[in-house]
C-alpha cells in the first residue's frame, strides 16, 4: 500500500515495523501534522498484532505508567475505532473469583484507585447480568466497563488503511530496513530520509540497535491460543477471566494479598501455572470464542504446540462458562519480547531515534498511550 509518489524518500517521521505498536506512533505523528512514512518486512502485518486477542485491557494492568497508559490508549481506540471501520465486538470484563483467597484479591483491588467505574458483583447479580458464565462455586465477579475487543485479524490492516486514507501515511510493505542512522534509513530497496525514526520492531532482538537492546536481557515468550465454536446463540456478555489471571496481571498480583492466593495456585493448578496459563475468553463477531492464553519463555522458542497446553485451557474454559457445545476451529501461536523488569522498554540511541518496545504482551492495551509519551517526551 502507498499513498504517495513512491519515489518521495523525506519525511518527518519514519516508524519501522507496522504492527500496533508502530501504528500507535504513526498515528501520534499524524495527528500532529508529521509527514510519516511506515516500512514493514512482510507484505502484511502477519505478527503478534493480529495474533492477540484484540483486547483492550485496562483493568488488571500493572500500576502507574501501564495502567496509565491503557486508560488512555483505550480513549484513543474509541475514537479512532469507529473512524477506521472497526467494530467494537463487545465492551467490559467479568472476572469470576471461584476461591476465597481471589475474593479477598478483588476486594483489596477494589481499595485501589484502579477499581474506579468497577463493581465487585455477588453470584447472584453476575448471574443475571452475565447468563453465559458457569458461577457454580464462584464467590464473587468482578465486573469492569472499561474494557474493549475489537477483531486483530482485520482491525490491524482496517487501521493501516485508514491512516494511509484519512491521514496521508505512507506505507511500504515488504521492505526490510537494514540500517538506521537518522536522518539516513536504509532500506532494501531505497535510501530514505526523516528528522525522526521510531522502530517498533517487535521480536527483531538481534537486528537494529540489537546492542541496545542486550543489556535489557529480553527473553520471547511464545504463547498458545485457539478459537472455539460454541453452540449455536451462546452469547459473552464481555470478555471474561478468572482465577489465573489474579495471579498473573500485575494490576492483581503485586498486592499483598494475591501471595496467599498464589501458594494456593501452585498446589492445586501448578501445572496450569509452569505453562503460565491464564484463561481469557473473547468472542468474534461471527459467535466464536478467542481463548487462551499461555507463555513459555526463551531466547528461541519452538514453534510447536502443546496439545496437553490446549487440553488445559479447555479445561479452564468448560470451569468458566456456560458450555454445552466446544469445538476448536483453529489453533495459533503468537511470540512477543518480554523483560522482567519493564512492561515497555523506550531506548534513545540519540536525540532524534526512538526503539520502543512493548515487553509484556500488552501492545493493542497500552501502544497508544505509549506513542504519545514517546512524542511528549522528545
Amino acid at each position: 500500500m502507498t499513498t504517495s509518489n513512491p519515489s518521495e524518500s523525506h519525511f518527518d517521521l519514519i516508524v519501522v515495523g507496522a504492527g500496533i505498536v508502530g501504528l500507535a506512533h504513526a498515528y501520534t505523528a499524524a495527528k500532529r501534522g508529521l509527514k510519516v512514512c511506515v516500512v514493514e518486512r512482510d507484505a502484511a502485518c502477519v505478527g503478534a498484532s493480529i495474533r492477540n486477542f484484540g483486547f483492550i485491557t485496562v483493568t488488571g494492568q500493572g500500576a502507574g505508567d501501564t495502567w496509565r497508559r491503557a486508560r488512555r490508549a483505550r480513549e484513543v481506540w474509541g475514537d479512532v475505532a469507529p473512524q477506521a471501520g472497526i467494530d467494537a465486538v463487545h465492551h467490559g470484563l467479568y472476572l469470576s473469583a471461584f476461591r476465597p483467597l481471589a475474593h479477598t484479591v478483588l476486594e483489596a483491588f477494589m481499595r485501589t484507585e484502579m477499581a474506579e467505574g468497577c463493581e465487585l458483583l455477588d453470584t447472584s447479580e453476575a448471574a443475571r447480568r452475565a447468563p453465559a458464565l458457569q458461577l457454580e462455586g464462584a464467590q464473587s465477579v468482578l465486573y469492569s466497563p472499561h474494557e474493549m475487543r475489537v477483531e486483530s485479524r482485520t482491525a490491524i490492516g482496517l487501521l493501516a488503511r485508514w491512516l494511509a486514507e484519512a491521514h496521508g501515511v505512507q506505507f511500504r510493505f515488504g521492505e526490510a530496513v537494514l540500517e538506521v542512522a537518522t536522518p539516513r534509513v536504509r532500506t532494501s530497496r531505497a535510501v530514505l530520509h526523516a528528522e525522526r525514526v521510531a522502530v517498533c520492531t517487535n521480536t527483531e532482538l538481534h537486528g537494529l540497535f540489537a546492542e541496545r537492546l542486550a543489556p535489557h536481557d529480553l527473553r520471547l515468550c511464545q504463547l498458545q491460543m485457539l478459537r472455539v465454536v460454541p453452540e449455536p446463540g451462546f452469547q459473552l456478555p464481555g470478555s471474561v477471566m478468572a482465577d489465573l489471571s489474579l495471579v498473573r496481571y500485575h494490576g492483581y498480583s503485586r498486592l499483598p494479598e494475591a501471595a496467599p492466593l498464589l501458594e494456593q495456585m501452585r498446589r492445586e493448578e501448578g501445572e496450569s501455572l509452569d505453562h503460565g496459563i491464564h484463561l481469557i475468553v473473547v468472542q468474534s463477531a461471527d459467535g466464536s470464542l478467542v481463548v487462551g492464553d499461555s507463555h513459555h519463555y526463551g531466547a528461541a522458542p519452538e514453534p510447536f504446540a502443546s496439545e496437553r497446553v490446549d487440553t488445559l485451557i479447555l479445561r479452564h474454559l468448560r470451569e468458566t462458562l456456560r458450555l454445552r457445545e466446544a469445538t476448536v476451529s483453529a489453533r495459533w501461536v503468537g511470540t512477543y519480547p518480554s523483560s522482567a523488569s519493564t512492561d515497555c522498554l523506550i531506548d534513545a540511541p540519540d536525540d532524534a531515534t526512538r526503539v520502543v518496545l512493548v515487553t509484556s504482551g500488552t501492545g493493542a492495551s497500552t501502544a497508544f498511550g505509549i506513542a504519545e509519551d514517546v512524542f511528549a517526551a522528545w
